[in-house]
């Protein structure tokens, strides 16, 4: 049986974009962009890594279930766990593999999307800087309707509604606006005009299209509020993986203000730093409704392909449910931050 060691090892050798770290903690690849490092000092990912050290679970063995839940609703839609995969794209640019970068991309996001399937769960794919980045997530969600989430960068409204209709007719799950790349290195590397989003962006484009509308790369509450005043669905409390400044707060330490204002009148997703099923419970605790998984995810799929996808996502299942069991938590529905400890 392929382990996860073993999928790790295969994508340390065919990338040059990422050193594939023991702990993916954003020290070793400051600066690496492209790449899959943070910006400049990297001081944004390891933030992120780091505020989760910042709790400890509590065990409540009295109250111990012995196979927790771990299904949960995402818009009416059950999945087998609250763990989805967060869109990164541009496999040869940033992952510096060999092989014809169109090609590659297809391939990558194809796999993604058949191992999110077969684990029961969804994938955000991104967008960048070549049309065919966009186009093979488009492809990804035709060959697997209902599945897939593409996320458009925060180019001109017609621009976004333009892509996100393509989502539409392709069988797309949902659409997503990561607005915090309008600084994206990748993109000024490719020339790609971008441009600042406000209310009334997001309110024209949400009325544009039928999809439920995520939008990626909230902060604070305050602009969370303003996503739910535009019609979104969710939002994804991130800082584009500490890529697009240097730092910035962490998602996790921003998130139960965030879900203090518009818990349960949106869906809230986090990304950044997650890397074990305790640091899944840790953020259904604070606030989260489902977590993204970028990085580790993008090791899985060029080690092992759709078979290593699949791989991390049942083990961070079963990672989520024994940090279930030993907390005392049956079911998602009664995760509390009650379980949790900061540690001074």
């Amino acid at each position: 049986m392929t382990t996860l060691e073993e999928i790790r090892k295969k994508a340390r050798a065919k990338m040059n974009g990422c050193y594939v770290c023991p702990d993916c903690d954003g020290n070793a690849c400051s600066g690496m962009i492209p790449g899959y490092g943070g910006m400049r000092t990297g001081q944004s990912f390891r933030n992120n890594r780091l505020s989760f050290q910042k709790y400890g679970l509590l065990s409540h063995l009295l109250s111990a279930s012995k196979k927790p839940d771990t299904t949960c609703s995402i818009f009416g839609k059950t999945l087998s766990m609250p763990i989805l995969v967060a869109p990164v794209s541009g496999y040869v640019h940033n992952g510096k593999v060999e092989g014809n970068p169109e090609e590659k991309e297809y391939e990558y996001l194809l796999s993604m999307a058949e191992g999110t399937v077969k684990a029961g769960t969804l994938a955000f794919t991104g967008d960048s800087g070549h049309a065919y980045m966009y186009e093979a997530g488009i492809a990804a969600s035709k060959k697997y309707p209902g599945h897939v989430i593409p996320t458009i960068k925060p180019r001109k409204d017609q621009k976004i509604i333009e892509k996100a209709q393509l989502a539409e007719q392709s069988g797309a799950f949902a659409v997503a606006n990561d607005i915090d790349a309008v600084t994206s290195a990748n993109m000024r590397f490719f020339g790609q005009p971008l441009e600042v989003k406000r209310l009334e962006n997001l309110k024209r484009i949400i009325n544009s299209i039928h999809l439920p509308f995520i939008v990626k790369g909230i902060m604070s509450p305050d602009e969370a509020l303003l996503c739910l005043q535009a019609g979104a669905k969710g939002i994804v409390v991130s800082n584009h993986g500490g890529r697009i400044l240097d730092g910035m707060a962490s998602p996790l330490s921003v998130l139960p203000e965030i879900s203090a204002v518009v818990k349960n009148r949106l869906t809230i997703f986090i990304d950044g730093g997650i890397r074990h099923g305790e640091d899944v419970l840790k953020a259904l605790a604070l606030g989260a409704d489902a977590v993204l998984i970028g990085r580790p995810a993008a090791i899985a799929n060029i080690g092992g392909y759709a078979e290593g996808v699949t791989l991390l996502l049942d083990t961070l299942k079963q990672e989520l449910q024994d940090a279930m069991t030993i907390t005392g938590v049956p079911d998602l529905q009664h995760i509390s931050s009650n379980i949790l400890q900061k540690i001074k």
